[in-house]
């Protein structure tokens, strides 16, 4: 194997470890209470910028595991817990990208007197079946990891 695909693979679990702690962090701190606030998520109304965070994250996280496949590609359990980190990942990205981003959008960009709060709690409601996704996909990085 290469012999800087250990640091790789280690900044890659690193980045896998930031986005599962953004999507904690979400879980507990600012998924209950938006639907009752929708201006929490709301950047133009003092909120936060979700995509300020994610879109660098997921940049950098894909952008390294990437990488760590081609690194560690001759290394076939090191290549099947990257692959099992993809395959994780790429459900989140697909799931997010159909179903929870546009409608998260919507949310953001209307009118806080405006948003449904129960359609809001449904959608907090599913992005917590995300969590699992990113527990996975850090998982397989750490074991990634500890196999180089």
């Amino acid at each position: 194997m290469w012999p800087p695909a250990v640091l790789v693979i280690a900044m890659t679990t690193l980045a896998a470890c930031i986005l599962l702690g953004g999507a904690v962090y979400e879980a507990l701190v600012v998924d209950p209470f938006w639907p009752k606030r929708p201006g929490i998520v709301q950047a133009r109304n003092g909120g936060i910028s979700r995509v300020r965070f994610w879109r660098p994250a997921h940049l950098a996280f894909e952008v390294l595991l990437a990488v760590s496949l081609v690194a560690a590609w001759g290394a076939p359990d090191v290549r099947a817990a990257l692959l099992v980190a993809v395959a994780g990942h790429v459900v989140v990205r697909i799931w997010s990208a159909v179903d929870l981003t546009p409608k998260a959008l919507a949310f953001e960009t209307t009118d806080p007197a405006d948003v449904n709060e129960s359609a809001a709690a449904r959608w907090a409601r599913r992005s917590l079946l995300r969590l699992p996704l990113h527990v996975l996909t850090c998982a397989a990085m750490l074991s990634a990891l500890a196999l180089t």
